[in-house]
């Protein structure tokens, strides 16, 4: 415990000799995982809205007007055997009129509306929202089926946000851990460079690599947690402001944001593991040649 609590206050000492450095140093990493935790959370949120519409997007298939109601109900066996259907339902002439009505008729304009306006069809779940237009093909070659309704737009919507999100998380990800490697590096070859006469002596005198080595790495661990207590605290911002933006905006009504408190603990893990793990790495690398005496 001694050890611990010498090591930690030299490697805050270091820390503060170099204040510049130190602040660029915090700077970069709360940058760095900023940057990669906005990407990550779009790309989570970009599936989360992926699994709602698998539940509530569906393919419409409309009964071909010249079956009777007993050959129209035959199809659903059908459909329910084409690969990616998840579920059937069959919805008559009268319950899609009565579903019309309920929607849309607020002043009883279609009142006397009849049923046989309207076709039989079916609501098609589908298990895997990017095979929609395979899907939605097999589905019209299904005997009995006149017309497919399957709306793609909104889904390849999701799929390519989902899709640039992720690429851009990794390739930012391996970049800026890069970054961030180089400025807490340099920072700390700063401090060990002037203390190089020092660990010298200490080499000479006895002291073990790891005696010498640890207030290095308390630094380090040091620039990661600040970094990545300061970036967590903007991530939370940043998130409820966009959240906030999106609730109020009537155009983007359709994106569900989950709420930062139902992903507050793997996000502050995920900065807490990244920070520290990077300024500890990052200490090692500018150490490791000041040890061979």
């Amino acid at each position: 415990m001694k050890n611990i609590g010498y090591f930690f206050s030299e490697g805050c000492r270091n820390m503060l000799t170099h204040g510049f450095m130190s602040f660029a140093a915090v700077g970069i990493t709360v940058a760095c995982l900023l940057i990669m935790g906005t990407f990550s959370l779009v790309a989570y949120n970009a599936n989360v809205n992926l699994e709602i519409l698998q539940r509530e997007n569906a393919v419409i298939a409309f009964v071909d007007d010249a079956l009777s109601d007993e050959e129209a109900r035959a199809i659903e066996s059908r459909l329910a055997a084409v690969p990616g259907v998840a579920d059937v339902t069959f919805v008559s002439r009268q319950e899609a009129r009565d579903a019309y009505v309920a929607n849309y008729d607020e002043n009883g304009l279609y009142s006397e509306l009849s049923a046989n306006v309207f076709r039989h069809r079916y609501v098609l779940h589908i298990t895997d929202q990017e095979q929609m237009r395979a899907i939605a093909a097999a589905v019209e070659d299904v005997e009995g089926i006149d017309k497919v309704r399957a709306d793609e737009a909104i889904t390849t919507g999701f799929i390519t946000v989902r899709n640039v999100a992720q690429i851009i998380s990794f390739a930012l990800i391996a970049v800026l851990l890069v970054v961030s490697l180089f400025i807490i590096s340099n920072t700390i070859k700063l401090t060990t460079f002037d203390r190089r006469d020092e660990i010298a002596i200490m080499k000479m005198v006895g002291a073990t690599d790891g005696f010498i080595r640890w207030p290095f790495v308390f630094e380090g661990m040091i620039f990661g947690l600040v970094g990545s207590v300061v970036a967590f605290g903007l991530q939370a911002l940043l998130y409820a402001a966009i959240a906030d933006g999106i609730a109020g905006n009537d155009t983007l009504q359709l994106i569900r944001i989950v709420p930062f408190g139902a992903i507050w603990a793997p996000v502050a893990v995920f900065f807490l593991a990244v920070g520290m793990l990077v300024g500890i790495a990052g200490s090692l690398m500018a150490i490791h040649r000041f040890l061979r005496v």
